[in-house]
């Protein structure tokens, strides 16, 4: 398939773009990101929000101690490089913020690189009606790591850090994110105990794998800190520790599908809670998770721009990537257990109808590409399903 808007800029070879299927860095990419920043500032919570709900996506706990925080700057001339052609001048994709939030399994602390990001999610912010939806993209899926060569897209964190895992989401998905936040493990607990808790209906199949967990990250080796065993299921408030370990659970049927729901039903959990607090008390949280992240967003701004408006903003849907319907597993060699989409393409098409509400999109040619490749290699795993 072809983008809806024409791929002028392809080469003969092998149906690649002359720049490999993603626009240069030029004036055009600073001014949008320009704009962007001045729909921050007009449209307010976005980013004080997003640091509340991406604590939560922390959940494969890097250590408490970290050495690699606060603000960074990315080469944006290496993620626009990244953005495929044609997916900038997408105008069903106006008026979105698109921030993806990476929790890297590293107990040393080192939130940058060379640990693999085993949480992945997009968060997708309607500018215009504040509505949120929330996508995991599976840690174990087979994609292009952006420099051509194919594995589990958790190992593009580990390659080459944020902008490397930037460049991956946006050459797979046709999107065109700039930012990202990257969150130390201790602030989950942190944060739900500043909060009061958090609801969560915890299931009976879910109760003895909540307490292991408890029980194993309040040992001396994690935090010596006190536990409270769960007890019973239903809807109850779990506090920080309670609800770390319910982000953990993965041995129940569903396996990391369900895993990655959990995170996902805590990242909302915090949400309608922090809906709740005083600005003071968010103020307070924000300062106190800021010093456990890696970000390319401004503490300064988040507090003193954005703070405001917590309450218009809802989570209206979540999911995850690859979609159930359009994906299976399978044992690829030495590349281990993988999440094979049956094809790359159905499922960004997929993806934009699911974000963006564009149920027509067409992919690029570089994501066909990538697709082709894909369907290749895994062919024969997903034959055996």
């Amino acid at each position: 398939m072809s983008n809806r808007n024409g791929d002028e800029l392809r080469s003969s070879r092998g149906g690649r773009p002359a720049n490999g299927g993603r626009r240069s860095g030029g004036s055009r990419r600073g001014n949008r990101k320009k704009d962007k920043k001045r729909a921050f500032i007009v449209l307010g919570v976005e980013l004080v929000l997003l640091i509340l709900l991406i604590v939560a996506a922390w959940f494969l706990f890097g250590g408490l101690g970290v050495d690699k925080v606060g603000k960074v700057e990315l080469d944006e001339e290496k993620i626009s490089n990244s953005v495929n052609s044609g997916v900038e001048e997408n105008e069903q994709m106006t008026g979105y913020t698109n921030i993806a939030l990476f929790g890297v399994d590293d107990r040393g602390g080192k939130l940058d690189k060379k640990t693999r990001s085993d949480s992945i999610i997009i968060a997708s912010i309607n500018n215009a009606t504040h509505e949120i939806k929330l996508v995991s993209v599976y840690r174990d899926t087979y994609l292009n790591l952006s420099n051509d060569s194919y594995n589990k897209c958790n190992a593009a964190y580990a390659a080459g850090g944020p902008e490397q895992a930037i460049s991956m989401l946006n050459m797979n998905l046709d999107m065109d994110i700039t930012d990202f936040i990257t969150v130390g493990f201790g602030g989950l607990t942190e944060i739900v105990n500043q909060l009061g808790g958090i609801e969560i209906n915890v299931e009976e199949n879910e109760i003895t794998h909540l307490n292991n967990y408890q029980s194993t990250m309040a040992s001396e080796k994690e935090l010596n800190m006190k536990y409270t065993p769960v007890t019973e299921p239903g809807l109850q408030t779990l506090d920080g520790l309670q609800a770390t370990a319910y982000c953990r659970i993965r041995y129940t049927a569903g396996d990391d599908f369900r895993r990655a729901e959990r995170q996902r039903t805590v990242l909302m959990a915090i949400l309608e809670k922090a809906k709740t607090a005083s600005a003071s008390d968010l103020v307070s949280v924000a300062n106190s998770v800021f010093g456990q992240t890696y970000t390319s967003l401004d503490l300064e701004d988040i507090i003193n721009v954005y703070l405001p408006n917590v309450t218009k903003y809802n989570v209206v849907a979540n999911d995850g990537f690859p979609m159930a319907d359009m994906r299976t597993t399978g044992t690829m060699g030495k590349k281990g257990s993988c999440v094979l989409p049956m094809t790359l393409s159905s499922n960004v098409e997929w993806l934009h109808g699911f974000l963006f509400d564009d149920t027509s999109y067409q992919v690029s040619s570089s994501v066909q590409e990538y697709s082709d490749k894909i369907a290749a290699d895994v062919s024969k795993y997903i034959g055996e399903q």
